[in-house]
């Protein structure tokens, strides 16, 4: 209830400031909106709008969508919540905003619900739901219409169904998953790594085709049609994964402006270094001693790819925050079930980041 007022609030506010246009919550730029053989070629960077405009333009028009998009096979992949959006606008384009802001303000309202259930179930106080119904990597995608709050509430519905032996319903939810946010996939390899740990080959081999199949087909059917692979570090602009841990982190505080270094360094190490670094140490500690629970399994890939991001993600900040939910959301399952209470009420403290709310 509190995350769901919080957001018809907050979605509110940003209606008012700017008028009541509905196009607010797409951030459409004049960039891509004139859907160019090369759009973002040659553009003022005060033009180029934000992601979620590449959603608005892909339900608009699903086939005629590529010349709108900065990388079109890249975009494409996040195929979920365009095709929902188009399906419950019924294809009228002046209802697609306000269709964007439905799925989604459902999906963080009722993924933030299942978590709360899925708390109980470890005996902790619901209330540490919070920690990622208003964290503000998805807080922020409600607003800006982009995949995270679909892609993490379906993540949250599959480990709901898995917590209740429900397997085979979890695998199909958690494929759904991945067509909105690849990102989702870490999940999806944690789930079968530990399936494999503990020798359960028949529904390790029955989630990997059950998961992996639709995106794998979706992704060929991307290559037939536009001939290039989506799979990539980002949009325009992206850097690749690093190899050496952390190098991102190092590189963005190296910035030959102190005041910028200082900045990055108070934002980037408490709120996702740290954070990562305890949590790899939590599940390296874990698998050494054979404790080989699902959530460990979970949050050690959410909290290794931590130490990979590109450069592009670390400098950032909202883009950073936008892969992190993955993070937030396994460190508060395996706080609850693992760790004495101290870790768990640490995790509240990204809330803290809603201070950096925009409301422009």
């Amino acid at each position: 209830m509190l995350v769901l007022v919080s957001n018809l609030i907050y979605l509110a506010v940003i209606l008012a400031v700017h008028a009541g246009d509905v196009q607010v919550f797409v951030t459409r730029g004049q960039c891509f909106s004139e859907c160019r053989d090369n759009p973002g070629v040659a553009c003022d960077p005060d033009t180029l709008g934000y992601d979620g405009q590449f959603f608005y333009y892909i339900a608009r028009d699903p086939v005629g969508s590529p010349h709108c998009l900065d990388v079109p096979a890249y975009r494409l992949q996040r195929i979920l919540l365009p095709m929902l959006g188009r399906m419950l606008s019924l294809g009228y384009e002046p209802l697609i905003p306000w269709a964007f802001v439905a799925i989604n303000v459902a999906a963080l309202t009722a993924g933030t619900a299942l978590l709360e259930d899925l708390l109980v179930r470890e005996k902790v106080s619901r209330w540490f739901a919070l920690t990622y119904g208003l964290f503000l990597g998805v807080f922020m995608a409600v607003r800006l219409s982009t995949a995270e709050t679909l892609a993490y509430g379906l993540v949250i519905t599959g480990l709901w169904f898995s917590a209740r032996d429900r397997l085979l319903l979890a695998a199909v939810i958690l494929a759904l998953a991945m067509l909105a946010k690849e990102t989702t996939g870490l999940f999806a390899a944690g789930y079968l790594f530990y399936l494999a740990l503990h020798a359960r080959w028949h529904d390790a081999l029955r989630m990997a085709v059950i998961v992996n199949a639709p995106f794998a087909a979706w992704q060929l059917g991307i290559y037939l049609w536009l001939g290039h692979w989506a799979p990539s570090s980002g949009g325009a602009g992206a850097t690749p994964f690093e190899i050496i841990p952390y190098n991102a982190v190092w590189r963005s505080l190296r910035d030959p402006d102190p005041t910028i270094a200082v900045i990055l360094a108070v934002l980037l190490l408490p709120t996702a270094v740290l954070p990562s670094a305890l949590s790899l140490i939590y599940t390296v500690r874990d698998f050494l001693r054979r404790r080989w629970d699902l959530y460990t399994c979970l949050l050690f890939f959410n909290a290794l790819i931590m130490l990979f991001l590109p450069f592009s993600t670390y400098r950032t900040f909202l883009g950073l925050l936008r892969f992190m939910p993955g993070l937030v959301l396994a460190y508060v399952l395996y706080t609850a079930r693992h760790q004495p209470h101290r870790p768990l009420v640490y995790s509240t403290l990204w809330i803290v980041l809603l201070l950096f709310l925009e409301v422009g």
